[in-house]
């Protein structure tokens, strides 16, 4: 057919015909009929880490779930890296080049959800997949799966890696991954995130530090005697006050939200302790370290204003998203070359009924893929770990729909979709826009090395620095 046309229409039509067909056809039709064939078994893995819905560095089933699944089809897997018992890498394959795309499993705390378009929890007070880190590791090991089947086969060239990254909500797992030297030799990073529309990221995420502020006194009854007592809970809030002060004097990209961990336990005693759990936000790191530093000089007086000592301690922090735009280009044409993605009508209802129930427009599923920007503005707010990453080695990044437009994130709505076909339908096709970029990137040295050649220029005299303490991370036993 395709012949009978170039006659009819001549050599002109010829090279308009050949320049729209996306190269390495072949290959990228190989991988998106391997993620189907597999697409039953990758539902029922991701169903499985939504059931165990385990919180930052306790997703000790889902890594395992994860791990095992990769082993069985062939990868070399290391657990435990980076002093996590659940981060780990998967691989195959050997030599140059090394592409790597990054899977996440934790879920948020007390979002538990029935997949129904109702909100009503499995378990009250249980966590619950309010990001979709379910799919988003899932989707990731089954592009990794269908571009090993291409090593296997002899098809494509290099390393395929896998990395299981835990604790992206709650500690920056990947930093200590970074740390450990993990991506010292990768040449490009896939990444994806669950969304409510299908595009090729352009836009970067915010640059955050995660700190306590921590204020110790001294006890005394409230009533008997006072006067021998220093409120430790009276530092806190005139720190409190202080930082919402601080909100009229920072740039309109800052963001500061904190809660109150600790604020002393009866009213009849004067505490001696009290604990804030804080969080700063800016575009990029500059701009977070420019707030800290008025932070800090807050802490300092909120403690001298009490009378009582203060201590402030950083556990954790991400920096901005560098953007790598010939990378993202190239996802994008992996994009279009795949086409929209379709929802059934039954899944369209269901993403209606859960915009009736949370009082947004009723627009259900967006299908279309979003333009390419290539000038997208400031971040919209949201920061990632990923992020550190793409300080590290190139990094590619898309968002796939995967729950209704507008609906509350880190919420019941995201939990609901994660759980049933929505949800798995956007993963697949997820896991086909990684695989069919990946095949770009295996093989196409030169695109490769403009990915690199955007990315050293990007970084050239910005040093990276970690935001994580000293020793392991703080993993915790309950």
């Amino acid at each position: 057919m395709l012949r009978r046309s170039l006659i009819a229409l001549g050599p002109l039509a010829f090279v308009s015909v050949v320049l729209a067909q996306a190269p390495f056809t072949a290959q990228k039709s190989a991988v998106v009929a391997s993620i189907d064939a597999h697409a039953q078994e990758l539902a029922r893995l991701s169903d499985q880490v939504w059931a165990f819905a385990e919180t930052g560095l306790r997703e000790t089933r889902s890594a395992e779930a994860l791990a095992l699944y990769a082993e069985k089809q062939g990868f070399r897997v290391r657990r435990g890296v980076a002093q996590m018992p659940t981060a780990f890498v998967a691989e195959y394959g050997q030599g140059s080049p090394v592409i790597g795309v990054l899977g996440e499993y934790d879920a948020l705390p007390g979002i538990s959800q029935k997949a129904q378009p109702t909100q009503e929890p499995v378990e009250a007070g249980a966590p619950g997949h309010g990001c979709g880190h379910n799919l988003l590791g899932v989707g990731a090991l089954g592009a990794a799966l269908a571009i090993k089947e291409q090593i296997a086969a002899g098809t494509l060239p290099g390393t395929v890696r896998f990395y299981g990254t835990p604790a992206e909500e709650n500690a920056a797992g990947k930093v200590y991954m970074i740390r450990a030297g993990l991506f010292k030799d990768a040449d490009v990073i896939l990444s994806w995130h669950p969304g409510d529309e299908n595009n090729a990221d352009t836009k970067s995420s915010q640059a955050l530090i995660d700190f306590i502020v921590e204020f110790h006194g001294k006890t005394a009854h409230a009533a008997f005697d006072p006067w021998n007592g220093r409120s430790a809970v009276d530092g806190l809030e005139i720190f409190t006050q202080s930082v919402n002060y601080l909100r009229e004097h920072v740039k309109p990209t800052v963001r500061i939200h904190y809660t109150i961990v600790d604020g002393g336990k009866v009213p009849n005693v004067v505490p001696d302790y009290a604990k804030l759990w804080c969080w700063v936000r800016d575009s990029d790191r500059s701009g977070v370290e420019d707030v800290m530093t008025r932070v800090r000089k807050i802490v300092q007086g909120s403690a001298l204003a009490a009378d009582v000592d203060a201590k402030l301690t950083v556990q954790s922090g991400t920096y901005n998203m560098i953007v790598n735009m010939t990378g993202q280009r190239l996802v994008f044409g992996n994009l279009q070359w795949l086409g929209p993605l379709k929802f059934t009508s039954e899944e369209q209802a269901f993403a209606r009924a859960i915009q009736k129930a949370t009082n947004t427009p009723a627009t259900g599923l967006d299908e279309t893929i979003k333009p390419f920007e290539e000038k997208p503005g400031p971040p919209e707010g949201g920061s990632t770990d990923v992020a550190d990453v793409s300080w590290n080695v190139p990094t590619l990044q898309l968002t796939i729909a995967t729950a209704p437009m507008d609906a509350p994130w880190h919420a019941w709505p995201v939990v609901a979709c994660g759980g049933m076909s929505i949800g798995h339908k956007g993963m697949t096709y997820a896991a086909k826009a990684l695989a069919a970029t990946m095949v770009d990137l295996f093989n196409d040295p030169q695109k490769r090395a403009e990915i690199r050649k955007e990315f050293d220029k990007q970084v050239a005299g910005k040093p990276y620095e970690g935001y994580v303490p000293v020793g392991p991370p703080p993993i915790s036993k309950k």
